[in-house]
């Protein structure tokens, strides 16, 4: 009896182990050798558990392009901090100067930015202070 659970709790260590390495990209040549495991069991597998797969190899990306790209708050700063030093340069500089309309061009282009990177104004209401016609409860797909 105890072997049956223990064989049941290897393989149930194994199969999450080579989903683990199916997230990671890893070859079924390269998890068969690892595990050691038949390919064809690990193509069964594969389609066994492949939205599992799917979804923490998605979670995986989406944590990989986060460490890359700065935070919406993150790029309002760094925009923020753009424009008070090309403010502060536009301060010292004299007006009768060529390259002044280009600091001022700079600058309204990095109001634009700001703006367009903090989006409308929105308000939002609950649930049950939205008229029942105007109300409608569905399911939406997400898509990355």
């Amino acid at each position: 009896m105890w072997l049956r659970q223990f064989a049941a709790a290897s393989d149930a260590n194994t199969v999450q182990r080579f989903i683990e390495l199916r997230v990671q990209g890893r070859s079924f040549a390269r998890i068969a050798q690892e595990l050691g495991v038949s390919k064809p069991t690990l193509i069964d597998w594969s389609r066994k558990h492949q939205h599992t797969i799917a979804n923490l190899a998605a979670i995986e990306r989406e944590d990989r392009l986060n460490q890359l790209l700065a935070t919406g708050e993150e790029r309002l700063r760094q925009l923020g901090d753009q424009l008070r030093v090309a403010e502060a340069e536009l301060i010292t500089r004299d007006l009768t100067t060529l390259s002044t309309g280009r600091l001022l061009t700079h600058i309204e282009s990095l109001r634009r930015q700001l703006r367009r990177e903090a989006g409308p104004i929105q308000f939002t209401t609950t649930v049950d202070a939205i008229p029942e016609n105007e109300y409608a409860d569905r399911i939406q797909v997400w898509n990355p």
